[in-house]
């Protein structure tokens, strides 16, 4: 087994090591306004209810949207999608509409009024779960309330932000499915 040599790193770039899951975008509604936000920190918190926390900055748009209508859908992208990510990420649906200046479809959603990216490989439509960490720490625990996911691929090419402008991108899919027990799974 290998044993890495260490240095030391700035506690405000731990981010950097641990992200959590793939970015995602996250789409929101409330009282004809629609917009797109490219998100990283989230959490899978449960199973059963299906939960997932989120942290959304309170300057941004998309935060009095979800906090008011209590609801969002998120999108997985994958790796076809990285312009589309960072131009999502650099601009305010309070200026653009993000549909329109990135040639995304807004598609009906089935149980919130949060519209889905068809273009994505994944659409989890969520509601708002817990509200008692948004005013402290802008944390939003929501409960996936209907999921779509694509056919095939069944493992696509997500893109994981590391800071600094740089991602990666999960090309390489290993299994060790013999080696776990049936209930962890």
């Amino acid at each position: 087994m290998k044993i890495y040599k260490k240095k030391n790193l700035p506690l405000a770039e731990i981010r950097r090591h641990l992200e959590p899951g793939p970015i995602v975008l996250v789409t929101s509604s409330w009282k004809q306004q629609t917009n797109i936000m490219t998100m990283g920190w989230h959490t899978v918190m449960e199973f059963t209810p299906s939960l997932v926390g989120c942290i959304i900055v309170s300057d941004n748009h998309s935060f009095e949207l979800i906090r008011k209508s209590g609801e969002c859908v998120i999108n997985i992208p994958t790796v076809a999608l990285i312009d589309e990510i960072v131009g999502i990420g650099n601009c305010s649906g309070a200026d653009v509409d993000k549909f329109e200046r990135f040639g995304l479809t807004a598609t009906k959603a089935e149980k919130v009024g949060a519209p889905l990216i068809p273009e994505c490989f994944a659409n989890f439509e969520c509601r708002l779960f817990d509200k008692n960490m948004i005013g402290k720490y802008n944390y939003f625990i929501f409960e996936v309330v209907k999921a779509h996911v694509t056919i095939t691929p069944k493992y696509p090419s997500t893109v994981h932000y590391t800071g600094d402008g740089i991602f990666k991108v999960s090309d390489k899919t290993i299994s060790r499915r013999s080696k776990f027990l049936p209930q962890n799974l």
